[in-house]
């Protein structure tokens, strides 16, 4: 039973809370005050009497994951992890939304300790923490013995009104509760308020109805009523097969005489007037600011004291598990690590079977080997496995009761997939990947942006990646796709082009462990590249490499391409070369990965005095960056068209005959 605080304490500790946020606010002249002052009271009981956690150790691996999805409400956030002894010191408040601080506007992960992942593009956290479960409950599947539990901890968040308006809250919810995640207890701050006023405005549909119909337990609460939100949290552990939505009926501004139940508190510090009126409202000094009254921090201390206790019974335990289980123990190690082995490159590319394929099928053969290779590896795709390639086939299924298999059917939810992809990468011991057409990355951009800003390695598998995927038409063919992923900070974008590219590819992408990798892969087949020189693992790894050039010659005419066009440009070299030119080929899988390169390797490859010409089935944006404006660019500008693929090469000038006979055209200043 959780132990009892004098009331009076209980609600000085709230009040301390709810004045961190008015203060850090009014200091920053930014940020939201409201939520923060709402949800105090549950949010200290949460963090008072539930939630595991050692702020000395914020990474221990059977914590509680506590989640603000409403990351725009982040100095209740920073309030309880400062009072909570986490290092995040008073200066650090004061600092609130200043630059190089540790209290940015929306927590941010690998920044602030004790922030699980970085939210405020609402209902990411929520999808982060489905993810954080789903991973929680395939580790205890994995580790877990009837003598030693060293994997039973909860995923707790708070969810706002905008949260659950986004669309991919919906996607998230639907699966938690089909998948039964009973590990799930989120807090849904009813307030009624969103930034233009009342809730009532556009969100009026029974929320808690929805999510029974999603399968979750939904309870109900006065978000104010300490004991009320205990008695709450203890049924929803109660039930292990539902997930939780405690509905947690607030005040938004709880404690401001004036601006309580308002929008203009959602967004804006309160003003110097209705600071002092708040503070006199509940009995608090007017100074100093950032006051925190010593009771207050010995109440946090005592419970950081007692969760000690927690901590290091869990640790006899992990050490007795660890000794009876060495075999295991030595498993969840190499997980944790993401070790590899030495001779990956290799034996992905022994996995091929040499026929000529799509760069998807292909793919698929290396996945197969993956699976073998990398237990931690799962995954899975938006109903399209069998079109992805991307089914582990002998390592079975994550679904309802079960989580000891590997292949995650997401169901059509691009955009929950991609941010339950984000929780499964943050929890740890997992390498995840997502597969769907590239067409569809446009649905999970969101988490796609997130997965960069937090440098998480999340593997992104994107086939049909041009016009070439034919008949289903411009709906369905990507155009603008691949250099809108191109565009992201930090991302890394590899378009493969035959089966050594592909295996070179996938081993690339589970080396590049600090943050995610976009597969870009063929719905057609396509030749295996004849090369000059062995391929080369080494080259690949720069990003772009000679595939083939005219002997003993600097090249006049240098081409670039990638994935399914580079087959045209060794065509196009054999033309040039008759008309007397000397050519060098390059295959570019990541434009990425070659401008990571130093400055000498980049313009030895392609140099200054050599004409350029790119060819890829996608808009030109960004190519000019590579080659410089005044190059050929034989790309895809504008939307495709219904009609097979081998049609719409002809149609569109991507035939091994008439990029040559544009290219020397253009050589030769006629086009």
């Amino acid at each position: 039973m959780p132990k009892t605080i004098d009331p009076k304490l209980r609600e000085l500790a709230i009040n301390t809370i709810k004045m961190l946020t008015i203060d850090a606010v009014e200091k920053a002249k930014s940020g939201h005050p409201g939520m923060p002052m709402g949800a105090a009271h549950y949010a200290f009981t949460l963090w008072m009497h539930y939630l595991r956690f050692n702020p000395e150790d914020p990474s221990w691996p059977n914590r509680d994951r506590f989640i603000l999805s409403a990351g725009h409400g982040s100095m209740l956030l920073y309030a309880l992890l400062h009072l909570s002894g986490y290092d995040l010191s008073l200066e650090e408040i004061k600092n609130f939304r200043q630059w190089g601080s540790k209290t940015p506007g929306h927590p941010e992960y690998g920044l602030t300790p004790g922030v699980e992942t970085t939210t405020g593009p609402l209902g990411q956290g929520f999808a982060n923490g489905v993810g954080m479960a789903i991973a929680a409950k395939m580790a205890a599947a994995r580790y877990n013995t009837a003598e030693h539990k060293i994997v039973d901890h909860y995923i707790y968040g708070i969810v706002s009104d905008g949260d659950l308006m986004e669309g991919v809250s919906a996607e998230a919810a639907s699966l938690a509760g089909h998948l039964g995640l009973g590990n799930i207890i989120y807090f849904y701050d009813d307030n009624s308020i969103s930034i233009e006023g009342s809730t009532e405005l556009a969100f009026t549909e029974d929320r808690g109805k929805r999510f029974e119909a999603y399968g979750w337990q939904v309870l109900y609460i006065d978000g104010h009523d300490c004991e009320a939100a205990k008695q709450a949290i203890e049924e929803a552990q109660a039930d292990p097969t539902r997930p939780a939505l405690i509905v947690a009926r607030t005040h938004i501004g709880m404690g401001s005489p004036n601006k309580v139940d308002t929008a203009a508190v959602h967004g804006a510090p309160l003003g110097p007037e209705e600071v002092e009126a708040t503070k006199k409202n509940l009995g608090w000094p007017l100074e100093p600011t950032f006051y925190v009254p010593e009771k207050v921090r010995q109440l946090f201390a005592e419970r950081v004291a007692e969760l000690k206790k927690t901590y290091n019974e869990w640790q006899r335990t992990y050490a007795a598990w660890a000794k009876a289980n060495p075999e295991l123990a030595a498993a969840r190690e190499a997980a944790m690590k993401k070790s590899l082995p030495d001779d990956l490159e290799e034996q992905l590319l022994n996995s091929l079977s040499g026929t000529p394929n799509a760069t998807r099928r292909l793919s698929g053969e290396v996945i197969q080997k993956i699976a073998d290779l990398v237990p931690y590896f799962v995954g899975g795709s938006a109903d399209l496995a069998p079109s992805t390639s991307t089914l582990m086939k002998k390592y079975g299924d994550i679904a309802p009761n079960s989580f000891t298999g590997r292949n995650f059917h997401f169901g059509v939810r691009e955009h929950a997939m991609g941010s339950i992809l984000n929780g499964i990468a943050l929890y740890g011991g997992f390498i995840p990947f997502g597969a769907t057409f590239l067409v569809f990355a446009d649905y999970m951009r969101p988490p796609i942006r997130l997965a960069n800003l937090m440098n998480q390695q999340v593997i992104y598998v994107f086939t049909h990646d041009s016009i070439f995927v034919g008949e289903d038409g411009p709906t369905h063919q990507p155009v603008e796709q691949i250099a809108s992923l191109r565009l992201i900070p930090r991302m890394t974008v590899i378009r493969p082009a035959d089966g050594p590219e592909v295996a070179a590819a996938w081993a690339w992408a589970l080396r590049h462990q600090d943050g995610p990798t976009a597969l870009i892969l063929t719905r057609q087949k396509v030749p295996a590249i004849e090369r000059e020189e062995p391929f080369s693992f080494e080259a690949f790894n720069r990003g772009a490499y000679v595939v083939a050039e005219t002997a003993n010659a600097e090249p006049d005419v240098v081409i670039v391409a990638t994935g399914s066009e580079l087959q045209f440009g060794l065509a196009a070299k054999t033309a040039l070369e008759e008309a007397g030119y000397a050519v060098r080929v390059i295959s570019m899988p990541s434009r990425e990965i070659f401008f990571r390169q130093e400055e000498s390797y980049r313009r030895e490859l392609i140099p200054a005095t050599a004409k350029k010409v790119v060819i890829e089935a996608g808009v030109r944006f960004g190519w000019g960056d590579v080659v410089g404006a005044d190059a050929l660019f034989i790309t895809q500008d504008d939307f495709g068209h219904s009609a097979p693929y081998t049609v719409l090469m002809e149609k569109c000038g991507f035939t091994a005959e008439q990029i040559s006979a544009r290219t020397l055209a253009w050589l030769k200043g006629e086009g």
